[in-house]
């Protein structure tokens, strides 16, 4: 069979839309948290949770897996019916966390070569990246088709954020441990500090109402 064809991007193409689709996403991000501010929404009971799943029973021979008597139909209409298509992708709603970086990366054309006395590595090194080596397009085509969305469809996602934040403040009454607010502490994603590009300009902004319309009024 031939697989289909997978979009690509020269990799400075590639490079280019990230640096703009990032504080785009982001912007976007808090233009739906400013949307989203009057909105109250109610959310249904909590369900109960799941009993633990108990032993599977003896494998079915023909297949070689093992599931329960019960599941046994489930099973083989699992294997017999076509895949659902996947939907496209929504755009995430708080924003990812900064991770502290382990130590600096070396690229591998750049890695040294460790060997031991009287035996030298001779494998080439690999050859460093070219501004033209092709890059696969399709997460980059996903997250753009998810902004575009979300840019389209406003009222829709603010209504999404309004359920996150009822879950949000549901799981702090019960005491779990959540995510208390979708925008990361410092400065947003993508963002760049003395940048007069209009993204950025327009990220900064929509940075301050966010968090004015995050912020709890003080009724001491």
């Amino acid at each position: 069979m031939r697989s289909e064809s997978r979009p690509a991007l020269p990799r400075h193409l590639h490079r280019a839309v990230l640096r703009l689709l990032r504080p785009a996403e982001a912007a976007a991000r808090r233009l739906i948290v400013v949307a989203a501010r009057d909105l109250v929404v109610t959310l249904p009971p909590a369900r109960p949770r799941k009993p633990a799943p108990q032993p599977a029973a003896p494998a079915l021979r023909h297949l070689g897996i093992a599931v329960s008597p019960l599941a046994t139909g489930a099973a083989t209409a699992a294997i017999t019916a076509p895949a659902r298509p996947r939907s496209a992708p929504s755009l995430p709603l708080i924003d990812p966390i900064r991770l502290p970086r382990p130590g600096p990366h070396v690229p591998p054309h750049r890695a040294p070569r460790i060997s031991f006395p009287g035996a030298a590595d001779r494998r080439p090194l690999p050859q460093p990246p070219a501004p033209d080596d092709p890059l696969d397009a399709t997460r980059l085509g996903l997250r753009l088709r998810a902004l575009a969305d979300a840019l389209d469809d406003l009222p829709k996602h603010a209504r999404r954020f309004a359920r996150w934040r009822a879950r949000r403040d549901r799981a702090v009454t019960a005491g779990r441990v959540c995510r208390l607010s979708p925008l990361r502490p410092g400065r947003p994603p993508g963002a760049r500090r003395g940048s007069t590009r209009e993204i950025h300009e327009v990220l900064a902004d929509l940075q301050w109402f966010a968090q004015q319309a995050l912020a709890r009024p003080d009724t001491s």
